[in-house]
């Protein structure tokens, strides 16, 4: 029934398996890859015609984790799996990106690719093996794919590049996360995140992951000699010759006028102009030859600004090659968050807010690995205003998401440790203008706004976007490219990072690949401007500000013995909830007995910390306390002193003098002076206010002779329960004391001597 292929390989200590054959076999190309116990399922489909007037190629990547594949049922609601989370947008990105540049030019066909993650064994990453099952699907389905392609992660542990390692402990074990996606001869994208690595450590990384990547290739080959379908046969010739001569001779002249405009909407409105004059020219030639013709215009475009750079080192705004655009950095530019930036760079700009929170305010994952939280989050926007046009203003897009995630890891491996710093904190980055590179500006803009909150970060980060320009063996490295130089050269190459070293990394290319030499010349070309843009935000704040905005909430953090949890809780949370209410200070507590403390108000704070030590410190014999009187009964009153800890101040140690009812003394709700007399077997605490001076605090001298030596028991059972030693009779209507609670008068001897008539 089945006709199965199947390729296996080792590779970085687990089986990687590719197998087709078995599984949705009516696809253009499946694949069922299986790497560990983890298994993807990717299906590819493409249309065998072009829509009507179509001129673009939509190619959609869609990558989905089957929370079945990890055992567990989706939280929610509903109780299945719904629109894509963040890191399911950010895989299909990441699928997407090295493929896309792999479909020759002209061919509008539309494609979908599907990866569904089946089986997740907690260990192997299913970004990567989506990866290697989208490739080898389209390399067998037969559409025009110059593939395939390899990918893999790197991580880079004790000074060692290891291979696939699982993600959370590339970073949490070594010093870099890195995914690579790459051709047998060439890298065709980079993501990456690093704790500062050098350059060389870097590019080294790429290296040996092009290197494990073609491993990978080989197999797909391997199982593409088996079970490919005939390559479609798609007329991919050129005869618009003629037409491009036309144009040229047309609008040529126009086009290199414009691009030698530096302001971004003037050359705007003269490309306009040209590409109406042309549409003018061709107008009797219906609405085909007219899109062909627009299709020719920017191929035009690119040749006349890719040759000035290549012949002459002219750029469109006429810098050099390696130059920066005028930089503008203000701190401090929004008067009610914690913390805000403005940063501008040319006409790139963005507005950047920091807002510090509690753990209440922590991101809540729900995925195959059950839930987790994030106490770093960056949202980046991006509103059509900012360049110059009219469009969709809602929810972010895939491109929204990719971009934020971005500065994320950029700037993740500089923030202080949670336990140093235990905030939440969320980076807002609003882009008012846009022409080139507003992910970088997110990371210069979002660094100084932390920095003007008051978060420690190890060293202020600064990126910079890198261009390609690329004809034959000629190319040109372009530093912080302008929007029209992403758009008609072949690389995007963003690098992010400190003073000492990388922080993230980030390629994408229009080409089939670059070599070792071009990404160590954009490297190197990169380090210096990062080093010129670092210098730029400095002039507005060098380090972070040493207390935190007057705005925001104090947290404080406490340790505790976590066999006091429960006394700082109490029953069903009763000790914690009065202490929130009676402060308004807001108090977590984890199971490893870490409190913290938060609000805006110190004093409220200090109140909180306060009553938690009173609640976990063991009183001492012989020290003075202050605390509040909380009940009185006839034979004394019980004080509170210490947070949860009530003690007895029998009626004979409120004053040196005969007291006849304690209320002559005290009342409820008033503030004493304590000492500890004793503190007995069962944690029962006596306590005393006549050997305290009940204005200073003061101890005073004991003048009352000492009395007999348990003495109080000689009137039976009688005696206050919780008392000095008066037996377990007085307030449990024993055999000595009524059900009231008052001492039965037993007699002389049941009085110490002082007291005796």
């Amino acid at each position: 029934m089945f006709d199965t292929k199947t390729v296996s390989l080792e590779w970085g200590g687990k089986t990687l398996t590719l197998e087709t054959g078995r599984v949705a076999r009516q696809a253009d190309g499946a694949v069922l890859a299986t790497y560990g116990e983890t298994v993807v399922l990717c299906a590819v489909t493409a249309a065998k015609s072009v829509k009507e007037g179509q001129d673009f190629f939509p190619l959609t990547v869609h990558y989905q984790e089957k929370f079945s594949a990890a055992g567990r049922i989706p939280g929610g609601f509903f109780k299945r799996e719904r629109g894509a989370t963040e890191k399911e947008t950010l895989t299909s990105r990441l699928i997407d990106r090295p493929i896309r540049p792999l479909f020759p030019e002209g061919f509008y066909n539309e494609i979908n690719v599907i990866c569904q993650v089946l089986s997740y064994d907690g260990e192997t990453e299913a970004d990567i093996l989506a990866m290697v099952a989208a490739s080898a699907a389209l390399t067998i389905s037969g559409v025009p794919f110059m593939g395939p392609i390899g990918a893999c992660r790197v991580g880079f542990i004790d000074g060692e590049y290891v291979l696939n390692p699982k993600q959370d402990k590339a970073l949490e074990d070594g010093r870099l996360d890195l995914v690579v996606a790459a051709t047998q001869d060439a890298v065709m994208m980079v993501e990456s995140e690093a704790k500062e690595l050098t350059e060389e450590e870097m590019l080294g990384a790429v290296m040996f992951a092009h290197d494990e990547s073609r491993k990978v290739i080989k197999a797909i080959i391997d199982l593409a000699e088996q079970a490919a379908k005939e390559p479609w046969d798609i007329d991919m010739s050129d005869d618009t010759a003629g037409m491009k001569a036309k144009l040229k001779d047309l609008i040529g002249a126009d086009i290199a006028a414009a691009y030698k405009l530096t302001d971004k909407s003037a050359r705007s409105n003269a490309l306009n102009e040209a590409r109406a004059k042309a549409k003018e020219a061709f107008a009797e030639e219906g609405g085909q030859t007219q899109m062909v013709a627009g299709k020719l215009m920017k191929k035009l475009e690119a040749e006349i600004v890719r040759t000035a750079i290549l012949k002459e080192g002219s750029r469109i705004d006429g810098r050099k090659l390696d130059q920066v655009r005028p930089i503008e950095a203000m701190v401090g530019f929004l008067p009610r968050t914690h913390g805000s930036a403005l940063f501008t760079r040319g006409e790139t700009q963005a507005i950047c807010t920091t807002t510090l929170g509690t753990k209440d305010s922590e991101q809540m994952i729900d995925g195959l690995e059950g839930l987790s939280y994030s106490s770093f989050m960056l949202h980046y926007n991006f509103p059509p205003y900012s360049v110059g046009e009219v469009g969709r203003f809602g929810a972010p897009g895939r491109r929204e998401i990719g971009h934020g995630k971005l500065a994320w890891r950029a700037l993740h491996p500089v923030l202080p440790k949670h336990e140093d710093f235990p905030y939440t904190i969320r980076i807002l980055s609003d882009i008012t203008e846009s022409n080139g590179s507003s992910s970088m500006a997110t990371v210069c803009g979002g660094c100084l706004s932390m920095m003007d909150a008051g978060v420690p970060i190890a060293r202020p980060v600064s990126g910079i976007a890198m261009g390609l320009i690329l004809e034959g063996d000629e190319f040109a490295v372009l530093s912080d490219i302008l929007g029209d130089e992403d758009h008609l050269g072949d690389m995007d190459f963003k690098v992010a990072g400190t003073s000492e070293g990388i922080t993230s990394l980030q390629m994408d290319i229009k080409i089939a690949g670059i070599t070792r030499e071009i990404m160590e010349k954009a490297l190197e070309q990169a380090k210096a401007g990062r080093a010129h843009i670092l210098g730029e935000m400095t002039k507005a704040l060098g380090t972070a500000r040493t207390e935190v905005s007057k705005h925001a909430p104090r947290i404080e953090t406490i340790q505790i013995d976590k066999s006091k949890i429960r006394d700082v809780i109490g029953t069903g949370g009763k000790v914690i909830r009065e202490i929130v209410a009676e402060t308004g200070a807001k108090v977590d507590i984890d199971d490893e007995g870490v409190i913290k403390i938060s609000s805006s108000n110190l004093d409220e704070i200090e109140a909180a910390k306060k009553w938690i030590l009173g609640i976990v410190e063991e009183p001492e014999v012989g020290k003075i306390y202050t605390g509040k009187v909380v009940n009185i009964v006839d034979f004394g009153a019980f004080v509170n002193f210490m947070g949860g800890k009530d003690g007895l101040v029998h009626v004979s140690e409120m004053k040196n003098e005969r007291v006849e009812k304690p209320t002559d003394v005290v009342s409820e709700g008033m503030e004493v002076k304590v000492k500890v007399l004793e503190i007995d077997n069962r944690g029962k605490v006596r306590l005393s206010m006549r050997v305290v001076d009940q204005e200073t605090g003061e101890e005073l001298e004991d003048t009352r002779p000492p009395r007999e030596p348990r003495g109080e028991r000689e009137g039976g059972r009688g005696g206050d329960r919780r008392g000095p030693r008066g037996g377990r009779g007085g307030d449990r209507g024993g055999r000595g004391g009524d059900r009231g609670g008052r001492e039965r008068d037993s007699g002389p001897a049941a009085l110490p001597d002082f007291l005796k008539d």
